[in-house]
């Protein structure tokens, strides 16, 4: 079976962008985003415009990395995990399977979040509550 390098995507607004396979993995890295050669994207991974993702990080199958997120080094996302735009995790978090993280919000370094968890736009992550990411409460998370 033939993989080919790249896709376009063309948007509702008229916008094209254009996405090419990571050597790492084969997931999908538009053009404006910068991920480090020694990150592992899955082949279903779509990293948006803007995006910067670290070495060592290891981003699951069903993966979405929107504009502008950063995630830094050594960070594991589980399988089908949206990452919101402009959102930040920070070194060696993990980011169980089916979570979201919301636009602009934050996870601190270190900080398990388990599957399911919804942190929602701007709130932050920073592993004081062991309750698991919801509504009701600006901190979630427990510390690695």
């Amino acid at each position: 079976m033939r993989i080919k390098k790249y896709e376009v995507l063309d948007h509702d607004d008229g916008r094209s962008v254009r996405y090419r396979r990571h050597e790492n993995g084969g997931g999908l890295v538009a053009t404006g985003a910068t991920v480090d050669e020694r990150a592992y994207l899955a082949q279903s991974v779509w990293v948006d415009p803007g995006a910067v993702i670290g070495a060592g990080a290891h981003i699951s199958s069903g993966g979405w990395i929107e504009p502008g997120a950063r995630i830094d080094t050594g960070v594991r996302i589980a399988s089908n995990v949206r990452i919101g735009p402009g959102a930040h995790v920070g070194a060696r978090a993990r980011i169980g399977s089916r979570s979201r993280i919301g636009a602009q919000a934050r996870v601190e370094s270190g900080v398990t979040l388990e599957p399911d968890s919804d942190l929602p736009d701007g709130q932050v992550a920073d592993g004081r509550s062991r309750s698991t990411a919801g509504p009701g409460s600006p901190r979630y998370g427990t510390a690695a």
